[in-house]
């Protein structure tokens, strides 16, 4: 029993992970959701968004998919804090947004480690599995069968 209670001071004691910022100041972390793929770079500044060479407003025109990206800095409160630059591609636009909250997300929670908790439970860094079902054979679309008919 004395050899699991050791343990357990250990873990208790271990030193709080080092924030990873790179030599331009920023974190980067990837973002995952259905198809898309976002790589999301995050610096402190006034709170501007540039994705794929445009703004924010521009690329995520719908006030929802606004919405979605600023939920990891609500959830933290740090709002307005810090300029992000990401990269996304493939699947559609809510996909993409999805994408970027999650690699954002994973960005806070890397450059400041005492957030981890805080976005964890609140699912943001927890990679949305959920995927579009393939195709059947024999059925119209997924799930779908071709309408019956008697004669």
């Amino acid at each position: 029993m004395t050899d699991l209670s050791a343990l357990a001071d250990a873990v208790e004691t271990a030193p709080p992970p080092e924030p990873k910022i790179d030599e331009h100041g920023r974190t980067y972390a990837t973002g995952k959701r259905k198809d898309a793929v976002a790589r999301v770079w995050i610096k402190p500044g006034k709170g501007q968004l540039t994705v794929n060479g445009r703004t924010g407003e521009s690329y995520f025109a719908r006030p929802v998919l606004r919405m979605i990206l600023s939920q990891p800095f609500q959830t933290a409160e740090r709002l307005g804090e810090y300029d992000i630059y990401c990269t996304v591609a493939g699947g559609g636009l809510s996909g993409q947004a999805g994408a970027v909250r999650h690699g954002i997300s994973k960005a806070l929670a890397l450059r400041e480690p005492a957030l981890r908790p805080v976005l964890k439970r609140a699912g943001m860094l927890t990679r949305d599995a959920r995927v579009v079902e393939r195709k059947k054979y024999g059925k119209a679309k997924a799930r779908r069968s071709f309408q019956f008919s008697k004669r």
